[in-house]
């Protein structure tokens, strides 16, 4: 590359771009600039040309035509060494542009606005910028295209240690980051386009699924040594949910602790009371709600203490020192938390490789968080979240209706049973699991582990089915452990059977007419 002695800048994010021109000019650099560019430098002392100006053409239908021209796309586009490239843009009084410094109108952040318009969505589809982008990129020998903030002092400190030039491996990086800036901003506005017809929102599920992620970090390994693993978020946001939560404390995040945090987080968010659950392998071991936090804590390690070793712990409240107290007794993995305030963080300061997780706040209007991907060989599932409890026809079927104690563990053990691998089965008294059983091939053993955990306390306890007992055998183990009553889908070609089942045992039994399979 020959020294850079004109750039082209026309930005809408200004944020340090006078600074950025001030460090150009100084290193004897002509700039041009469009619009509100151009006025923003002008009135900060800084000397510029208009585009106008260098085009002999003027803005024009209010701002949509500013950089297509001849003389910009010419000054982008021609190679420096070839001879007839030169001669055609010297006929032609096509001066070369050496760099060029864009970013692009806000259409995602227009997309976000409640109630925005469909005309005012089109109108911040950018056109000039993504060209200007992709000529500058693919002319990168020659031509160097800064497209963010983040990028000025660099660029600068390369310019003014290189006398003016940028070295090739340079050049390569800022063309390489230019082409991902302008496929993201397409996919975002084909992505949201896909959604709409004429203006109305049509389907919840696009023809064409444009999945944009930036990695956060390079992990340790997967699932398991053998396994390489990075994190990524959802690109183009400043980060929400576990992919923009700080970490306070502790060793480094592994694969298995993200996955199993995230299983935490949404099974507490279950409560609007105090609750914390203990997972292990995304299951919840123990789950609990209880006037404190602590007493909760105390209440989901206890149902289930020898599980508890090694775990994950979720809390839906902030950690307080009691809580921390009882916490430090046990060896856990990592804490998912809305914040922990000085006292937890100093009681737990001894346990240094304990990893303390302060979820991210979501981010407004984001629609990625109402659905679930799952990759494919060859493709990608998708789904709407599991946000429901119960269905609209959700009804008492056995001759004994629960009564008011046994309608509250029956909800609470509702709750739980969504966040179970299937089959799942949870036992659960007085705002408590007693034992769980998941992930089994059959139901009938998920009831026999979720009864051998639970032991005598079965004794008067609710039972939660994530799906329909297919024989009534999962009915009478319930019954003859002394289960009180029973929440489940209904739907079997044998649900009759399993209401006399209840009945013959004196168990009260609702169907939700909704299924919380998770796989």
């Amino acid at each position: 590359m020959k020294r850079i002695e004109r750039a082209l800048i026309s930005v809408y994010d200004k944020t340090g771009i006078v600074e950025f021109a001030r460090g150009l000019a100084a290193l004897r650099v002509e700039i041009l600039a469009t619009g509100s560019t151009y006025q923003h430098l002008v009135s900060s002392g800084i000397p510029v040309r208009e585009v106008s100006d260098y085009t002999g053409f003027p803005e024009i239908l209010g701002g949509r035509v500013k950089t297509l021209h001849p003389r910009i796309a010419g000054g982008l586009l021609a190679i420096r060494g070839d001879a007839e490239h030169m001669r055609q843009a010297q006929q032609n009084g096509i001066e070369m542009i050496d760099l060029v410094c864009v970013n692009l109108y806000p259409f995602v952040e227009t997309i976000r606005k409640p109630g925005v318009s469909f005309e005012e969505t089109i109108e911040n589809i950018d056109i000039g910028g993504p060209s200007m982008i992709r000529a500058a990129a693919k002319n990168f020998q020659d031509v160097a295209v800064v497209t963010s903030p983040a990028d000025y002092a660099a660029v600068l400190a390369n310019l003014t240690s290189g006398g003016g030039i940028l070295d090739r491996e340079t050049l390569f990086g800022l063309a390489r980051k230019a082409f991902l800036v302008t496929a993201r901003y397409d996919s975002q506005i084909a992505q949201h386009l896909s959604k709409l017809a004429s203006g109305v929102p049509s389907a919840p599920f696009p023809e064409n699924l444009f999945m944009d992620f930036e990695k956060i970090s390079d992990l340790r390994y997967g699932e398991n040594p053998h396994q390489k693993a990075a994190f990524y978020r959802w690109g183009g946001t400043s980060g929400y949910g576990l992919a923009g939560a700080k970490q306070l404390q502790g060793k480094e995040l592994s694969y298995n602790n993200i996955v199993d945090l995230e299983a935490a987080w949404n099974l507490v968010c279950e409560f609007t009371g105090p609750a914390c659950c203990v997972i292990k392998h995304t299951n919840p071991c123990g789950t609990a709600i209880g006037e404190t936090l602590r007493e909760a804590y105390v209440k989901a390690y206890e149902a289930d203490s020898l599980s508890a070793f090694g775990s994950v712990i979720g809390l839906n409240r902030s950690m307080d020192a009691e809580t921390a107290g009882e916490l430090s007794k046990l060896f856990v993995e990592a804490v998912v938390a809305p914040g922990f305030d000085a006292e937890a963080l100093s009681v737990l300061a001894g346990k240094k490789n304990l990893r303390l997780i302060v979820l991210g706040e979501p981010e407004a209007n984001d629609e990625t968080s109402r659905f679930e991907t799952r990759r494919i060989s060859g493709g990608v599932l998708i789904q709407e979240r599991d946000n429901l409890l119960l269905g609209p026809d959700s009804r008492v079927v056995t001759r004994r209706q629960p009564t008011d104690k046994e309608r509250q563990d029956l909800e609470f053990a509702w709750r739980v049973v969504k966040h179970a691998k299937s089959n799942a089965i949870v036992l659960a008294q007085s705002g408590c699991t007693l034992g769980v059983g998941a992930g089994q091939m059959s139901r009938v053993d998920s009831v026999k582990i979720s009864i051998q955990k639970a032991g005598t306390a079965s004794k008067g306890a609710a039972l939660a089915s994530d799906a329909f007992f297919p024989f009534r055998d999962g009915v009478d183990e319930a019954g003859q452990a002394g289960v009180a009553a029973i929440i489940q889908p209904g739907g079997s070609v044998r649900d009759e059977e399993t209401i006399e089942a209840a009945n013959e045992h004196g168990m009260a039994m609702i169907f939700t007419g909704l299924r919380h399979f998770k796989h």
